[in-house]
């Protein structure tokens, strides 16, 4: 094979697509995020259990990297299996057929043996192919790590555990496997009812036999700067500390964007051979790259937004609106298993800047498209913003197209954030940048506009009908002031007042649509 198209790689890289190994790619140990997990005990003292995370963090890496552990020693045989292609299966033995041929290919893979059913047709063929099998393996016992295990539902879900129960009784060498993991996104304790034929089981057990509930963390900061150190010692690229810092601001150690923020900054941004030190402008610009790409990860996340019920989490959190039975419903639970919100101090939250930025350009991109260019000056002489005249063109904007466009928004009680949103979008176009913070019980949106090195600090504040106008413009003054004194605390801030009362809709449009100037911070009213 030519030089052009070498058949190895000299030196690893970032890997987003897949699970990592060693060898191709940098990498840290995944057991070492593992949170409620005893991994020496599982075999030892023959359990089972259950490890859960959101998608993208790691759960199939770790699990193939303890799968090779485990059999590079002479004490057990493993396998990992995924069982995703039983997604959708709904009749049981169909689906137990189907992951039987899961087990034959994974086994396969890595040259564990697997027993030949003649048989196929039963319903118990799980439980008759794990204890052949670990007959098989003897006298070694049989470790099998189930992954998206979330994909099983109704009857084919209830006869899976129905099996491993039953032979969990019984397991040991040459019997049944010595220990199980089952791996998805969701603790199975979900399903506790249905796998007990409706009789409610012991709190925290999804079948009586899980000894643990294991999580995946984030990386934590130092993680972070550890990971990119490998890439130092093999190639001697350095990166920036304030470059580090602003890959955990946006991503808050979240596996998946860590490893794309900086495969695009030493493989896109920069040419894979350079050895250019990695500054905050490339991580800031590999950023940007992987946003508007719209890479699958991201765009799942997306795409979720079409479900009604994750709509209705989603504007509660950009509204800042309080709702007590908010994290009770299904939507919640999808967003919190989906890694796309979590708590802060008990407040949910949309789970970093990266999402954040993601699902406010999803939801807003049909009304971006739909707002004409600007053909009005919004940059001053010396190339810095002029928001004054930005958000009074707003105003006319909001005046003119408001009722309309509101009639035909599935997020009502957002509106007015995504149409503000949409419009700063559309005029800076890529120019600037945009930071978002927003959580359920706030009461507020907050969003600072970057543009040529210099901030620009807008507050968004709703008027209800339980408000009076004066009490919410004093709260969004502090809650501005405040705000400001966090990114800078001179930057030029906007207080936007949006009156939602019925009663407002009776005013004309001179008296909705007011500006006035308070303790340096330019109140707009709507």
């Amino acid at each position: 094979m030519s030089a052009k198209y070498p058949s190895k790689r000299e030196v690893r890289f970032f890997n987003t697509t897949g699970p990592c190994n060693p060898e191709d790619h940098y990498m840290l140990p995944p057991e070492e995020r593992l949170v409620g997990a005893q991994l020496h005990r599982y075999i030892r003292d023959k359990l089972y259990w259950v490890l859960h995370a959101p998608r993208q963090t790691g759960k199939t890496t770790f699990l193939q990297s303890w799968m090779r552990e485990i059999n590079a020693g002479d004490e057990a045989v493993a396998c990992y299996v995924s069982i995703e292609t039983c997604q959708g299966v709904k009749e049981r033995a169909e689906a137990m057929r189907t992951m039987y041929h899961a087990i034959c290919n994974f086994a396969g893979y890595v040259g564990v043996p697997v027993p030949v059913i003649e048989e196929k047709d039963t319903e118990n063929l799980l439980q008759i192919t794990l204890g052949k099998w670990a007959e098989l393996v003897a006298p070694k016992p049989l470790v099998v790590l189930f992954d998206e295990v979330d994909v099983l539902t109704g009857e084919a879900l209830i006869s899976f555990l129905r099996q491993l129960r039953s032979g969990f009784a019984e397991r040991g060498v040459g019997i049944f496997p010595v220990s199980v993991a089952l791996v998805g996104m969701r603790d199975l304790k979900d399903y506790s009812t249905a796998a007990k034929d409706g009789i409610a089981p012991n709190p925290g057990s999804p079948f009586n036999i899980k000894e643990d509930s294991a999580v995946l963390s984030n990386f934590q900061k130092d993680d972070i700067a550890k990971l990119f150190a490998q890439r130092t010692q093999e190639t001697g690229q350095q990166i920036t500390s304030e470059a580090l810092d602003y890959v955990f601001d946006q991503s808050l150690g979240q596996p998946w964007i860590v490893n794309s923020l900086f495969m695009r900054a030493t493989m896109r941004i920069l040419d894979e051979d350079s050895r250019e030190t990695v500054t905050i402008e490339h991580i800031r610009e590999a950023r940007e790259q992987m946003i508007l790409a719209r890479e699958t990860h991201l765009d799942s996340l997306a795409v979720r937004m079409e479900n009604p019920q994750v709509r209705k989490v989603m504007e509660t959190l950009i509204a800042g609106e309080s709702d007590p039975a908010l994290t009770e419903g299904e939507g919640f639970r999808i967003c919190i298993d989906l890694g796309l919100v979590t708590r802060e101090k008990g407040t949910p939250i949309v789970a970093n800047p990266i999402y954040r930025e993601v699902l406010a350009r999803h939801l807003t991109s049909s009304t971006q498209d739909a707002i004409p260019a600007p053909e009005w000056q919004w940059k001053k002489a010396d190339g810095s913003l002029d928001m004054d005249t930005l958000l009074r063109e707003f105003q006319r904007f909001w005046r003119k197209h408001s009722e309309v466009w509101e009639q035909k928004s599935d997020y009502t009680e957002a509106f007015p954030h995504l149409l503000l949103m949409a419009f700063l979008q559309r005029v800076l176009n890529g120019g600037g940048r945009i930071e978002r913070e927003y959580a359920a019980g706030r009461g507020r949106m907050d969003l600072g506009v970057e543009y040529n090195r210099r901030w620009y600090i807008i507050e968004i504040k709703l008027v209800h009908s339980y408000d009076t106008p004066e009490e919410v413009k004093e709260e969004g003054l502090r809650q501005t002031a405040m705000y400001r004194d966090k990114i800078d605390g001179a930057s030029p801030a906007y207080l936007l007042i949006f009156d939602r009362r019925p009663a407002a809709k009776q005013k004309t449009w001179d008296e909705r649509l007011t500006w006035t100037n308070e303790n340096t911070i330019t109140v707009v009213g709507l």
